[in-house]
């Protein structure tokens, strides 16, 4: 396994709509497994195939606290949608910051499992949260572009001034 190297916003590769999964095979699974790892090690609770440079419709997850119960959607599809709900998210292409953001409070999904069998399930509350942001990113977009111009803006600056110091 190998930890992957995470893009980081505002990378224009961030905004690439990802592709459909032809195949699930070994090469698929042999992502899926280094982008868990890389998930982990970041450390994060989600990663979509597209942060780590690969533009296929792949996202990994894992909620629990201890880190052992492993979500992997590989063609994800949202069904249906209802409710609302606003939460902070975070992202591991845009490390340190935490804004609110409206989600769809709970939704029904269909996907392939690493396996390449398909699968539906129904998610709430934060596990809900988690599948839009990541499927979001197979679509070419980053949390923060829910967020005002004028807020997407600061950030952009803060991000830049944050890499200038780092060197």
């Amino acid at each position: 396994m190998a930890i992957l190297q995470i893009l980081q916003y505002p990378d224009e590769r961030l905004h690439t709509v990802a592709k459909k999964v032809v195949e699930v095979n070994e090469v698929t699974r042999k992502l899926v497994r280094d982008m868990a790892e890389t998930m982990y090690a970041a450390p994060g609770v989600g990663l979509a195939a597209t942060q780590v440079d690969v533009h296929e419709r792949i996202i990994v997850l894992d909620i629990s606290e201890t880190h052992d119960n492993l979500m992997v959607f590989i063609n994800p599809e949202i069904l249906s949608a209802s409710g609302e709900q606003a939460g902070e998210e975070g992202c591991l292409s845009v490390p340190g910051i935490y804004e609110t953001v409206r989600r769809s409070g709970k939704i029904k999904v269909k996907a392939l499992d690493e396996t390449g069998e398909f699968f539906t399930m129904e998610a709430e509350g934060f596990l809900a949260v988690c599948i839009q942001h990541e499927m979001d990113h197979l679509q070419g977009k980053v949390f923060v572009e829910y967020l005002s111009q004028l807020k997407q803006t600061r950030l952009r600056a803060k991000l830049k001034k944050r890499r200038r110091e780092a060197l």
